[in-house]
């Protein structure tokens, strides 16, 4: 959110949280005229949402810790959740009551970075036995392109419903799933079944089976599960990286829970390659305009040849003004991936991690502190290399193989044309002193789980 606590930059397409709940029978209200007074008031409100609307799209960031490890973490920012790109390098910081800046440049850094570690899903279902002789092939497109009405008869039936449950705790989280497989291979996000020691699988024709879980990967927000079933209707999936903008789309998922299970909407393919950053970690998404709501997560948005080319994970929202038809989907090109290495080992390995956490330092920040340009270092990672090597919270990157850094984006993409094992050379100032640091990448899970 912004500052005034008014505007949620994107966010998951959540599970349904599903409760118990006492059932109340509404009351009609009377209906008043407009008084004079009424009126005044009303025109009052009307400029004051239309000056919240424009801090809404105009704050700029407060901060936020973006963690190059590739693991999950938070930075206190004033986008809760996910930090998207409105204002994305434009931080301001956080004064003491008189509007001035703490004596100490440490005691500054401590309010303006909270971070929080989120370093693994945290699911507890039982695990199916690996490895799963399973390949997703990404077909080539049909001749011609099916009606809404023959598509949905084609592919409502690869839609599942996903129920996840907490210990003995009332209540579940209601979420969607992909077929992938006759025999019970079922996909759906990660997010959906975090938190969870169980789940369920509704199929189309509403048989319920329990679930085990194959593997999920934080990261890309793809699960796998599996339920002992035969015959099932899997999907198809096609090739999102032939997909162009304009490109009509529809989805099929499970939005606002059980009742609304197996809903049609429709839309296009609005952008591709869309970079949207999740504290820190960017997902490239296909963005659409398809309307999606919670309950839809892990849903299909298929191409008009009844083919699924991406999996719906989050939308654009706020709490404040009317936001409608930006939504995302995971490319299918990502999916196969992700799904081909769940089912052989139950985790995604290979990602290079460096394991530190770090933000953009703001410039009147460095002016006031004297301070070098360069990205703040809130938190080291336990067990990477940089821990062994000495680099500690509070540090400033300056450099890294030599080259000036003043944006995350900017580590990102020089780590991103390495491996793990390789090696990269970091400048840390450290109270006013320069040091060097040579620092091994790691595998991320092997220091922030799955």
């Amino acid at each position: 959110m912004n500052n005034n606590e008014h505007w949620e930059e994107t966010g998951w397409y959540e599970p349904l949280r599903s409760t118990p709940a006492a059932t109340s029978v509404p009351r009609k209200k009377a209906r008043r005229g407009w008084t004079p007074g009424r009126v005044l008031g009303a025109i009052a409100l009307v400029m004051l949402f239309i000056v919240g609307s424009s801090l809404a799209f105009a704050t700029p960031y407060s901060a936020s810790a973006d963690d190059l490890a590739g693991g999950r973490s938070k930075g206190q920012n004033p986008f809760s959740g996910w930090d998207g790109s409105f204002g994305k390098n434009d931080e301001t910081p956080q004064a003491d009551g008189d509007g001035s800046l703490p004596e100490n440049w440490a005691d500054f850094f401590e309010n303006y970075y909270e971070t929080i570690q989120e370093d693994v899903a945290n699911i507890d279902i039982e695990r199916a036995e690996l490895p799963i002789d399973f390949e997703l092939e990404l077909q080539e497109t049909g001749a011609d392109e099916l009606s809404l009405q023959a598509l949905y008869i084609d592919c409502a039936p690869s839609i599942v419903g996903i129920s996840a449950y907490q210990g003995e705790k009332d209540g579940y989280s209601w979420g969607t799933g992909v077929i992938l497989s006759p025999d019970g291979l079922i996909l759906t996000n990660t997010h959906v079944i975090d938190e969870s020691d169980h789940a369920t699988v509704t199929l189309y024709n509403d048989e319920v089976y329990p679930a085990r879980l194959v593997g999920a990967d934080a990261i890309s927000d793809i699960a796998v599960l599996k339920i002992e079933a035969e015959g099932l209707h899997p999907a198809a999936f096609g090739q999102s990286g032939q997909l162009r903008v304009g490109d009509p789309v529809a989805a099929i998922g499970n939005p606002l829970g059980e009742e609304f299970r197996s809903t049609l909407t429709n839309g296009i393919i609005s952008a591709i390659e869309r970079g949207v950053n999740y504290n820190g970690r960017t997902m490239t998404l296909l963005q659409t305009n398809t309307a999606l709501n919670e309950g839809n997560s892990g849903g299909a948005l298929f191409n008009m040849y009844g083919q699924v080319i991406g999996i719906t994970n989050m939308k654009m929202m706020s709490s404040y003004s009317s936001i409608e038809g930006i939504g995302f989907a995971i490319p299918s090109a990502t999916v196969r991936g992700v799904v081909e290495a769940l089912v052989r080992e139950g985790e995604v390995r290979g990602r290079p991690a460096i394991g530190i956490t770090v933000g953009a330092i703001p410039e009147n920040a460095v002016s006031h502190y004297e301070l070098p340009e360069g990205l703040y270092i809130s938190a080291v990672s336990e067990g990477s290399d940089a821990e062994k090597q000495g680099i500690l919270p509070g540090d400033i990157l300056t450099a890294v193989n030599g080259t000036p850094v003043k944006t995350t984006d900017e580590v990102n993409a020089l780590k991103s044309e390495m491996k793990v094992g390789d090696t990269m050379q970091f400048t840390i100032w450290r109270e006013g002193e320069i040091l060097e640091f040579t620092v091994a990448l790691v595998d991320t899970n092997d220091i922030y789980g799955k």
